[in-house]
């Protein structure tokens, strides 16, 4: 991704103790050697990729801009992007001619701004008093002297998998909105509140005329990423639609990518994967998850290594597997290789699998972000607090006047890469594109926003997104899938059945799914983790002094959740003293 790190000078003590804390994480990390740059009231620290990718950093004189991220301007990426981007007025984006995301610096005719992408996927941390802005989080968390934990932003991430919004796990840390562009002057910050709409209401376009645009601007995206950086580009394939989605763009760019897929041995995504490289003639990759045990003796460095590896917090809270997860990340990155997503590819289908009417910003926190039993919680949570805090959120994401009462149904779409794709996969972006380029087509701004414009009954069940891939590769669409069928015609009745009881399930009832499911004995997840005592003990104290405040760990039944309770127990030991409460 590179790296920035940004910390104010008034204080020349604590600047220098950040700027030392930055550089030890960034090394930690395996990050190259940071440049470092001053202006008017603040130091700058810029490191590139990790393993390689284009030039992030252009100076001309007094101005500059620094990227983190994966940056798209005019098509073009490197030094020809960031000439394109330090033209722009920052408070004045041509997001018409911006792709990928990232964050970015931008000194010109000396101001600096600093702004994330569309999104704000990829995430920008800074602490509450503005002194520090980094895009890693283990650099923000130890520049700062005293950290203490968010009561909604931890249970946010061990019920939900990551905090929504601007919160982190820390009091101290928040991440820059996406409606907000911060003024770096000479004596603080100055936040600069913009715009960034998407299409409210479906449009009444014929489904050819959908297909052609959707094919012409997934295609534009694709390309420019492909003709920066040529073939070594390294994609997933799974039994689903979104991989194939984006490798049929691949494939229709010229390109002939690595394909690889992940799982256990039988695994339907494995057995449909690599059937469909036999029947098409290319090689599929097949990373076994399974494929490696840690003797106990060196556990507490594998984890140590993850950790770093991570930047503390992963998605799902996943330090403690058998080292197979690092593995493959560093294999999609090889060589400095471009790495694909199909990440969020529901913005084609009903990701809340909700009917067609409208729904308040509360219904929807009920729906999906009511995952927990109180049982695993202290008397600290708050069951009405944590989804009211959710739905606040929820509706602050949207623009008014729509984001109080009752949204419009294309309304509440939005919802889903304003806030669940943002935390999810904005962390999954973060960690990835640390090391080389990363492309996740359909988190970026001008594909979602052609989404927005479907009318419901064309997400159902997977209708449009199978029929745009069988508009730009037939024959990928022709393979096998997990569904039943194919993705050349309508899907089948099995898989429209199965969407539809979901469906039609109401939101009263979707909000105690998870703990009925609770009651029926214990749960995990495919993320896994050698979660034993023989093991665990070796890398954190299982009373979990720190964590105990907020959760009862011996009633926790669900081995993710109990995973991510881990994780903040070791995140609070690895930072130490600076933790307090």
């Amino acid at each position: 991704m590179a790296s920035l790190f940004l910390v104010r000078n008034d204080d020349p003590r604590f600047a220098e103790t950040a700027l030392v804390e930055a550089r030890a994480v960034l090394s930690e990390q395996g990050f190259p050697a940071p440049v470092e740059t001053s202006f008017p009231g603040w130091i700058l620290l810029h490191a590139g990729h990790i393993i390689a990718g284009p030039p992030s950093l252009l100076q001309r004189g007094d101005d500059l801009v620094a990227v983190a991220g994966t940056l798209v301007a005019d098509g073009k990426m490197g030094e020809p992007a960031l000439a394109a981007l330090l033209a722009m007025d920052p408070l004045a984006l041509d997001w018409d001619r911006l792709g990928g995301q990232f964050v970015a610096l931008v000194r010109r005719g000396g101001r600096s701004f600093l702004f994330g992408d569309y999104f704000s996927a990829f995430q920008l941390f800074h602490d509450t008093s503005d002194r520090v802005f980094a895009t890693t989080f283990l650099a923000a968390a130890r520049a700062l002297p005293r950290l203490s934990f968010d009561a909604q932003g931890v249970y946010e991430l061990v019920f939900n998998v990551m905090p929504v919004g601007d919160d982190t796990v820390f009091e101290q840390l928040k991440t820059l909105s996406p409606l907000s562009v911060v003024e770096l002057t000479a004596t603080g910050t100055v936040r600069h509140s913009i715009a960034k709409p998407l299409p409210a209401a479906p449009s009444a376009d014929s489904l050819p005329d959908r297909i052609a645009r959707h094919r012409d601007r997934l295609l534009a995206i694709v390309g420019a990423h492909v003709d920066a950086l040529g073939g070594n580009v390294r994609a997933p394939l799974s039994g689903g639609l979104d991989s194939r989605l984006v490798l049929a763009a691949l494939r229709d760019r010229g390109c002939d990518p690595h394909v690889y897929v992940y799982g256990v041995p039988g695994d339907e995504d494995v057995v449909i994967a690599q059937q469909i490289g036999a029947e098409l003639g290319f090689p599929i990759e097949w990373l076994d998850k399974e494929d490696g045990v840690v003797p106990p003796d060196g556990f507490a460095d594998l984890v140590d290594r993850n950790y770093r590896q991570y930047d503390g917090l992963p998605t799902f809270g996943n330090i403690f597997d058998n080292g197979t997860n690092g593995a493959a990340q560093l294999a999609r990155h090889a060589d400095g290789a471009l790495a694909v997503s199909g990440g969020c590819g529901e913005i084609y289908r009903n990701f809340f699998y909700l009917p067609d009417r409208r729904f308040t910003a509360h219904d929807i926190a009920q729906t999906f972000f009511a995952r927990f039993t109180p049982a695993d919680a202290t008397d600290r949570f708050d069951p009405r607090g944590f989804i009211d805090a959710i739905a606040g959120k929820i509706a602050a994401s949207l623009a008014p006047p729509d984001a109080t009462g009752k949204l419009a149904r294309n309304r509440v779409e939005q919802i889903y890469p304003r806030i669940r794709c943002r935390a999810l996969f904005g962390r999954e972006i973060s960690l990835e594109a640390r090391f080389s380029p990363y492309l996740m087509p359909f988190l970026d701004h001008r594909v979602v926003a052609e989404a927005m414009t479907l009318p419901m009954p064309l997400k159902y069940a997977g209708r449009f997104e199978a029929a745009l891939l069988n508009a730009i590769d037939p024959v990928l669409a022709a393979q096998p899938s997990a569904y039943g069928h194919d993705f050349t015609g309508p899907p089948n009745l099995a898989h429209r059945r199965t969407e539809w009881l979901t469906r039609i399930r109401p939101v009263w009832l979707r909000r105690h799914s998870y703990a009925l499911r609770r009651s029926l004995g214990p749960m995990g997840d495919e993320h896994g983790g050698a979660l034993s005592p023989d093991y665990m003990a070796r890398v954190i104290d299982l009373d979990f002094p720190a964590m105990r405040a907020f959760f009862n760990p011996q009633a926790i039944t669900d081995s993710a959740v109990w995973r991510r309770v881990a994780n903040l127990e070791y995140l609070a030991a690895r930072l130490g003293s600076r933790v307090v409460g």
